[in-house]
């Protein structure tokens, strides 16, 4: 074998020397990346609020290579005409659970027995499902937060980068870090029903070795659970974990439902508060002084009955209506992990803008909540989240403005992710 490869390098090497060519097997064709021509009628910039008319994207395999009203399409381009739509970028949800589908006829909506009934395996299923429908609503980037099993979310990430399923950019949390006992009431003869759900640590040795666990195991993002027992982590716990993480550059997203877990969170400074259920406007200071962005999963009144917290959507609304009020910084979330009928996991989570509405946020803002914001949250703004030479090239196309009217957003006609059209325009 050895002796054939030296053979070939010394026939390449001497065709080379006489000036022809070398073998067609030994040549390296790369095929030139594909092009195409997006005609946009209106073109939204979220992070200015602005529209433009009648611009060309000209879009060269996975990135956007030009954006111009008099751009020549190349011969040989494909050509999609939205000329009656609006153009914008993808969409982003920054709290996402793939793996985790609680199925209220089977087990009545208990999200604890779900995770306890369905493996590992069987949840990197659904999360396949699932992504491929939050791609088909729009979602072209997501942050998903755990409750994954055993990893079945760094799975399903690395599923959709090597091409084996569709769906959105993901950046993953693996399994959850919390304080003993996590968000689950456990039982002395039973102390591992929260394993591999969550990674309890309660001291700096566990704090780190969970987050080491879960860099190892795929983690694009830490998730840790702040409250939700009696003892909370405390503001030099999380700045301890914050530090951790970001030695490898990641960011810590942190769940808080209470007050003092939110405090500490934003006093401590993390990337993110996932929930702020009770934070108070005190909380909410601190959090845009100490630029901790609110992913405030602020559930719409439909699908809080429908999880059995009907209570949960006018505190929800109260929160994100103070949080824009005080000027702080959010960034759109969910945080539906259920089934409805007629429904899938984009149409549910698309829905989520009337929470906003109702909180009388504008629509630029929504927007930006839906892209810009959330993009620099989850560290890829340099990457996607905007339309501009460079950025991958992540479009979607609404039949309105949804400057003009966020609801739009709810009848998104055209899809493509990465330069591949997953949703084409009729």
């Amino acid at each position: 074998m050895l002796k054939r490869i030296a053979l070939l390098l010394l026939l390449m090497a001497s065709l080379a020397a006489a000036g022809r060519p070398a073998p067609q097997a030994a040549q390296s064709a790369v095929p030139a990346p594909q092009v195409i021509a997006v005609k946009a009628g209106k073109l939204v910039n979220p992070q200015t609020g602005t529209t433009v008319t009648n611009q060309v994207i000209l879009v060269e395999g996975t990135k956007i290579k030009a954006i111009g009203t008099k751009l020549e399409v190349p011969s040989g381009a494909t050509v999609i005409d939205l000329s009656n739509s609006t153009v914008l970028p993808g969409l982003f949800d920054a709290h996402t659970h793939m793996c985790l589908t609680v199925i209220k006829k089977r087990d009545n909506g208990n999200y604890y027995i779900t995770t306890l009934l369905d493996p590992t395996g069987y949840r990197a299923i659904q999360g396949v499902a699932n992504a491929r429908d939050m791609l088909a609503a729009g979602f072209t980037t997501i942050r998903d937060v755990g409750n994954a099993g055993n990893y079945a979310d760094t799975d399903l990430r690395r599923a959709i980068e090597e091409g084996w399923v569709s769906g959105p950019t993901i950046l993953n949390a693996g399994r959850i870090i919390a304080p003993y006992g996590g968000q689950f009431h456990l039982q002395p003869e039973k102390r591992d029903l929260a394993t591999p759900e969550y990674f309890f640590a309660d001291t700096r040795d566990e704090l780190r070795k969970a987050i080491r666990e879960n860099i190892h195991y795929g983690a694009k993002v830490i998730k840790i659970v702040v409250d939700d027992q009696p003892y909370i982590y405390s503001v030099e716990d999380l700045r301890f974990a914050i530090e951790e993480a970001g030695q490898v550059g990641l960011k810590v997203a942190a769940h808080c439902w209470t007050h003092a877990g939110a405090h500490n969170a934003a006093e401590a400074g993390v990337a993110s508060i996932e929930h702020g259920f009770e934070m108070t406007d005190e909380d909410l200071a601190l959090a845009k002084k100490n630029n901790v962005v609110l992913v405030g999963t602020d559930f719409t009144e439909p699908l809080a009955r429908e999880m059995g917290r009907p209570q949960w959507h006018a505190v929800f609304v109260d929160r994100l209506r103070r949080a824009y009020k005080a000027g702080t910084t959010v960034a759109f979330g969910t945080d539906v992990d259920v089934a409805v009928p007629g429904e899938t996991r984009g149409t549910l989570s698309v829905s989520f803008i009337d929470s906003f509405i109702e909180a009388g946020v504008p629509a630029t803002e929504i927007l930006r909540a839906m892209t810009t914001n959330a993009a620099r949250l989850l560290g890829v703004e340099k990457e996607r989240g905007a339309i501009q030479p460079g950025l991958a090239a992540d479009i979607i196309a609404t039949p309105e403005n949804p400057l003009e009217n966020i609801s739009t957003l709810k009848k998104v006609s055209f899809v493509m992710k990465d330069g591949k059209v997953i949703r084409p325009a009729k």
